[in-house]
């Protein structure tokens, strides 16, 4: 067996499948195509040094990597790595050779901490502690069955209170930026993260190809959008609820579960018959929100830390 690992070839829509179709199986409750990411190389910005890998046995892709450096972090050289091999294809050294391709390249640009997320196993936590990485917080993946699931009803909104979708505001979604901005700060997180770039936040989020803007709700109280939920789709099957968050000023009114709600009851009756989201272990009032609309954990993950000398 011949096995080299190399950039992922943008222009190349078949490569581009072939790294989607590794993580599909790698991570069936998550959302991507070849489209977003190549929309992910093309509009990455200079200094986050976004990196796609590919791992090649004898001509087949067996296993990616993505890297960056958070160029949105207040923190500088917090540097990430992503390794996922095909399950048909472990314990052939794939793995191996990501992570050490991804390490020099992320340390060669100025990476000082590295930051991994590894699914909740033995071989996998084992594998990052060998390569010196030590467990830090975690996070589960959730699952939802729209098709057999009961949803709680959705009550008709306060008489202040509007349900939109991110595509009503394609003219100008500046608002949504700020709204966004507000409440990535207070997520939970090792690395922290500042949204000041407007232009380039509608370039990678609201103009991302897997951001599905009819399906999610913007919650708007008196004009002002208060609350919101972001969800990504394939164009297949897939649904996955990317980002929730309430403006500190309209917390504890419920308006996350009725953005939720309203996207949720909308996907099922497109045809979606299962959603998929992420929370953040430490998240007790989203993972008391997901519980209440029947979500069940499907799969954990770990975040495992390096630091470079």
């Amino acid at each position: 067996m011949t096995l080299i690992v190399r950039d992922l070839r943008a222009a190349d829509p078949a490569d581009a499948e072939a790294f989607a179709d590794v993580r599909r199986h790698a991570l069936p409750f998550l959302v991507g195509t070849a489209e977003s990411l190549l929309h992910d190389a093309t509009h990455a910005p200079p200094e986050a040094h976004h990196g796609q890998l590919v791992a090649e046995a004898d001509g087949e892709v067996i296993g990616t990597a993505q890297l960056s450096i958070a160029h949105d972090s207040p923190v500088p050289g917090q540097g990430d790595i992503n390794v996922y091999v095909h399950p048909a294809h472990l314990r052939r050294g794939a793995g191996t050779l990501l992570a050490r391709t991804a390490e020099e390249r992320l340390s060669a640009v100025g990476a000082r901490r590295l930051l991994s997320w590894v699914l909740d196993t033995p071989e996998n936590r084992a594998f990052a502690e060998r390569r010196g990485y030590a467990p830090s917080r975690s996070a589960h993946f959730l699952r939802l069955d729209l098709a057999h699931g009961t949803l709680p009803p959705l009550d008709a909104p306060p008489g202040d209170v509007e349900l939109r979708t991110a595509a009503d505001f394609a003219d100008d979604p500046r608002p949504l930026f700020d709204l966004d901005a507000e409440t990535t700060a207070d997520e939970p997180g090792d690395v922290d993260a500042e949204l000041d770039d407007y232009e380039q936040w509608v370039k990678e989020t609201y103009d991302h190809p897997l951001l599905d803007r009819a399906l999610s709700t913007v919650v708007v109280v008196d004009g002002t959008p208060a609350a919101f939920t972001a969800v990504r789709t394939d164009g297949r099957d897939r649904y996955f609820t990317a980002m929730t968050g309430t403006a500190r000023a309209f917390r504890g009114r419920g308006l996350a579960k009725l953005a939720k709600n309203d996207s949720l009851q909308r996907a099922r009756a497109a045809g979606y018959a299962e959603a998929f989201t992420g929370n953040d272990a430490g998240n007790g009032p989203m993972l008391a929100v997901n519980k209440w609309f029947g979500y069940e954990v499907c799969a954990t993950e770990v975040r495992y830390v390096r630091e470079l000398g």
